[in-house]
């Protein structure tokens, strides 16, 4: 993206910038500065309100229309006015009438009437109270009911209570959702101006790695970390490009990071990051763009590269992350899915962090993040706990499996006691 500044611009005001020893605060902040101002270079489109779902909304909707367009019941019961309800004892009310959600009673109720009424349907002229059926007794056309159930104004929902006309229905950056469908089309739109996907190319490097179905031999591993990062995209809705499983060849790595940088928004590896790794990975990442390497105070996850790298007349946001699959998907939840979505044009990005106590001491030493996988729980009071999955390592990608969140452990948090309270962040709706 042309509006991509330089690193150097970003990082020179930050006094606590340090790649060698970098706070995860301070690594995140270096990430949002620098892809921000590319959110605001993404194309619109419009597309069917059926395929809207999960895209980022490029406008504000209006609404053109009253919702509802007119004062309807909130209940099924017997609609009449509410200076009817006589102030001590029992009301009494005749029933002249009906009325229906898309038939509405046409004639005009006067005191001491009522009409028998649906969910939804339009409040006849003369009423504004519905008192609920279970709440009457019915004799013929008469109804009747202790007055101190109900009250004048009662269980109506008012013309334009949800959305009046020209009133904003949905901000532009917010991410549809399955609600937001049925808001738009309550409004009577079809179609919906949205963001273009984000284009994002993503492969793993190292002459260790096989394919699925290519035979492995020693001291080979199958590639996880392509998988595992389709995933996790795939929940964000941007246009994936795989390149694959790229060798420890320098001809073929520049090859395909001038490609990935020339077609697409954001670029993603896995592999070649750590100090004394003994691929092209990190050469090549220098030789074609404006790349920091960084060590970040975490675990898993410490080396990771982070810039922009150049392709024919366009420039691509880089991500490098560490090549252990855990790490992977650690530093690709703390750094890359907030970025990339403020790239989409998303106003809401971070997920939300919530408490929980957690039922075994954990081990921590000060000086960095810790993110734990855990397993959430409610005990018998109610209280929200967490455990963690087992073994931690980086490599060990059976507790992401098991785990429905993660346990965010401060940096300068120390060891943790059974039934101190942690930060929790849940995988639902992410990985």
């Amino acid at each position: 993206m042309s509006s991509l500044p330089t690193l150097n611009s970003v990082v020179t005001c930050m006094s606590d910038y340090d790649p060698e020893s970098l706070r995860v605060e301070i690594a995140s902040k270096v990430v949002d500065e620098f892809v921000r101002p590319a959110s605001l270079a993404l194309e619109t489109e419009t597309v069917s309100i059926y395929d809207s779902l999960g895209r980022v909304l490029a406008s504000d909707i209006i609404s053109p229309i009253n919702v509802p367009s007119a004062d309807n019941s909130a209940m099924d019961g017997y609609a009449f006015s509410g200076a009817s309800i006589i102030k001590d004892g029992v009301t009494s009310l005749t029933m002249i009438g009906k009325g229906f959600a898309g038939n509405a009673f046409d004639g005009k109720v006067s005191h001491g009437q009522c009409v028998r009424i649906m969910t939804g349907a339009v409040m006849p002229a003369g009423c504004d109270t519905t008192i609920p059926q279970e709440l009457v007794k019915v004799d013929g056309d008469q109804i009747q009911f202790q007055s101190s159930v109900i009250k004048a104004g009662d269980n109506r929902r008012l013309k334009g209570e949800d959305l009046s006309i020209g009133q904003a229905a949905l901000s532009a950056g917010k991410i549809i959702r399955p609600s937001d469908l049925g808001l738009i089309a309550s409004l009577g739109m079809g179609s919906v101006t949205v963001k273009r996907r984000l284009k994002v190319g993503f492969f793993s490097t190292g002459d260790e790695l096989r394919s699925i179905g290519q035979p492995l031999d020693d001291g080979c591993v199958y590639d996880s970390n392509r998988y595992t990062l389709f995933g996790m995209l795939s929940r964000l809705n941007v246009e994936l490009h795989d390149f694959g499983v790229v060798k420890d060849d320098p001809d073929a790595m520049r090859a395909t990071f001038s490609q990935a940088a020339a077609t697409c928004d954001a670029v993603i590896t896995s592999g070649g990051v750590s100090v004394g790794e003994a691929d092209y990975t990190k050469q090549i990442m220098r030789e074609l763009g404006d790349v920091s390497f960084w060590k970040i105070a975490m675990r898993p996850g410490r080396p990771m590269a982070f810039g922009s790298i150049q392709g024919d007349q366009h420039r691509a946001v880089l991500f490098g992350l560490p090549g252990n699959p855990v790490a992977v998907m650690v530093t690709f939840y703390q750094f890359v899915r907030n970025a990339l979505l403020a790239m989409s044009g998303a106003t809401q990005v971070a997920p939300p962090m919530m408490q929980a106590k957690t039922v075994e001491a954990i081990r921590k030493r000060p000086g960095r993040t810790e993110f734990q996988r855990g397993i959430l729980s409610t005990d018998a009071t109610g209280n929200r706990t967490v455990r963690i999955t087992g073994a931690q390592g980086s490599g060990v990608l059976r507790s992401m499996s098991e785990a429905d969140c993660f346990i965010v452990l401060a940096h300068d948090q120390e060891n943790i006691q059974a039934g101190d309270t942690v930060g929790v962040v849940l995988f639902e709706g992410l990985v």
